[in-house]
């Protein structure tokens, strides 16, 4: 039986979630393959799996393709009913202990800690007590909601045990990166609180250990856009160039997509330009209720795939994303921010919520998370007053500010801690 030289597996939420970091990891996988991987495979869950946690999913019929050399794989569950949510880990950590048996050298990195961190640990603590001895790297990513969505969860509910289950898994990885300064910075507050209530020591490791991994963005998918592929598409929307404001995310309260409607319907804007919101999630069915009064100057685009996404970023007059702090979210990068910043076009207006400045730098119109007067105020200077060679300014300034989290860059800092895995 012959083996590939070098193997990556990338334990994540794949496509077709709509989310930033299942694009992080097609884009770590693509450049793997110019970087002496010789087989990288993405580890993941079934559709249905998906379908039924209720997640906003892409269209399926139009999901970008992997290159040769990629295998996406989804593993069925294992065990019956009566296991009802511990089968489909069981599929992943099983798969994991399968592939940690070859003799590759591997690099396993976990994408979300919860719980993709646990399924790594598991499997690397099964292969090497099974005598499997694999030549393993392991790195686990912390993104935002590991923090935001499950550690102040369990803060907020004084459910310590499971605080420190997750330090535990995450510090048990060779290598621990942040996606950002802030979520980096979160990560170690969070372990301090831990800390006092248990007498654990996981703070001063974090501070020592953790480094910061910042989203990789395929650039080349959106700098310069050719301009009759955006012009058609605006066409098949009944849309026309600066005759629009976007909204491109999952809608949901952080976001501020409903801060963003109440904004338009009372800004001057709204006699120039529409109004699009492009995405899906848990609020769409009250932004839309929202929205009503407005009739026809707000579409609602669900349908949106990834080949249309730059279109719509470089036609439109302005992006708005004036994400804001919620309990269960913190922006804590913003990855559609970096994108529009590489399209060119209209201004970004956004709002300093946890790590979004790391993403715009000083290219993007900043207004006070949850202020609507603002955002109206933003709206209205972005499509009425701002002048040509403001608006050129920040669109140059925005795409030097983007192509630092050029996804070749993003890798190579990421696994120069494993120099060897690079040799060609």
């Amino acid at each position: 039986m012959s083996f590939p030289e070098r193997r990556l597996v990338i334990v994540v939420r794949a496509d077709p979630v709509i989310c930033g970091h299942s694009g992080e990891a097609r884009n770590l996988a693509e450049v793997a393959l110019t970087r002496g991987f010789t087989d990288v495979r993405l580890l993941t869950w079934p559709l249905a799996a998906l379908q039924a946690a209720g997640l906003p999913l892409k269209p399926l019929d139009r999901l970008q393709p992997y290159s040769p050399g990629i295998t996406v794989e989804r593993p069925e569950p294992v065990g019956d009913y009566r296991v009802p949510d511990g089968r489909h880990l069981a599929g992943l950590t099983g798969r994991l202990v399968e592939l940690l048996a070859d003799p590759v050298p591997t690099v396993c990195l976990s994408m979300y800690l919860a719980p993709h961190a646990n399924v790594v640990v598991d499997a690397v603590a099964s292969a090497r007590a099974a005598g499997f001895a694999p030549d393993v790297h392991t790195i686990a990513k912390a993104v935002g909601s590991d923090v935001t969505n499950v550690i102040r969860s369990c803060l907020r509910e004084g459910r310590f045990g499971a605080a420190v289950a997750t330090f535990t898994t995450y510090l048990a990885h060779d290598q621990v990166v942040a996606v950002s300064e802030y979520t980096r910075d979160q990560i170690v507050l969070a372990a301090e609180a831990v800390d006092r209530h248990t007498g654990t020591r996981f703070a001063g490791e974090c501070r020592d250990r953790v480094t910061v991994s910042y989203p990789p963005i395929e650039a080349a998918a959106y700098l310069d856009p050719d301009p009759a592929e955006v012009d058609a598409a605006l066409a098949r929307r009944g849309l026309v160039r600066d005759g629009y404001l976007l909204f491109l995310s999952r809608v949901t309260r952080a976001k501020g997509v409903h801060d963003l409607v109440v904004a338009y319907a009372g800004s001057r804007a709204r006699d120039r330009v529409k109004l699009v919101i492009a995405g899906n999630g848990t609020s769409l069915a009250e932004v839309r209720e929202l929205a009503a009064p407005l009739g026809d100057r707000v579409v609602f685009l669900t349908d949106v795939d990834d080949a249309e996404k730059p279109r719509l970023m470089r036609g439109c007059a302005g992006y708005a994303l004036p994400t804001k702090e919620e309990p269960d979210f913190v922006e804590t990068f913003g990855i559609a921010l970096a994108e529009k910043l590489l399209t060119g076009g209209g201004p970004v207006i956004t709002a300093l919520t946890g790590g979004t400045g790391e993403a715009v730098g000083d290219a993007a119109v900043i207004v006070p998370a949850g202020d609507v007067p603002a955002l109206a105020a933003a709206l209205d200077r972005v499509v009425l007053e701002m002048p040509e060679h403001e608006r050129r300014s920040l669109e140059r300034r925005g795409r030097e500010q983007a192509m630092a989290f050029d996804r070749a860059r993003v890798f190579d800092d990421l696994f120069r801690a494993r120099p060897q895995v690079l040799a060609s």
